[in-house]
């Protein structure tokens, strides 16, 4: 999917707004709520659900220039969802990655670059003492990379616009759990 929306970028009238409208509404289904997000299976090999949809999201996000806020979004739901499975494939980091591809897009403003964390505070919302569930730890590892990625940036790539605000915005999140952060 990447693939054929990233040649379709770059060539006219390969992909059409309609089809790929029609592609995100689909994806978009399935990547918040996919449930087999092991990075690599003994049997199956590579299955990099949650890698491979980041890559796809930032895809789309791409494509779909007036989509920006919603893909946030959609790697929100992603980031937070209910899992079996503890990242250990670096999906972490290609969930961030893609995150951060999302927000270079010149058009987002201040509110919608930092609008889609609201869905990881919600989410978070209520945590108890205790162990830490899966898809909270995956999350936190998330936050932890985006961070990353936006006090690094990508190489060769631009640098988002609102870098700043939306790191300031993920280490209030990560304060949560590591209160000791300055």
């Amino acid at each position: 999917m990447r693939a054929v929306l990233e040649r379709g970028s770059n060539t006219r009238g390969c992909v059409t707004q309609i089809s790929a409208e029609r592609w995100y509404a689909a994806f978009s289904a399935w990547f918040s709520t996919e449930e087999d997000t092991h990075g690599w299976d003994e049997s199956r090999g590579w299955l990099h659900a949650v890698a491979h949809g980041a890559d796809a999201a930032a895809a789309f996000a791409s494509f779909l220039r007036d989509r920006g806020a919603d893909v946030l979004e959609l790697c929100a739901r992603r980031m937070t969802a209910t899992s079996a499975f503890r990242y250990t494939q670096l999906e972490d980091a290609r969930l961030a990655r893609a995150v951060t591809r999302i927000l270079q897009a010149p058009d987002l403003d201040r509110e919608q670059a930092t609008g889609w964390l609201t869905v990881v505070e919600v989410a978070l919302e209520g945590g108890e003492p205790g162990p830490v569930p899966v898809w909270a730890f995956n999350t936190f590892a998330t936050l932890q990379s985006l961070h990353l990625h936006l006090a690094r940036g990508i190489a060769d790539e631009p640098h988002p616009p609102h870098a700043e605000a939306v790191a300031a915005r993920a280490a209030e999140l990560l304060r949560l759990p590591y209160f000791w952060l300055a």
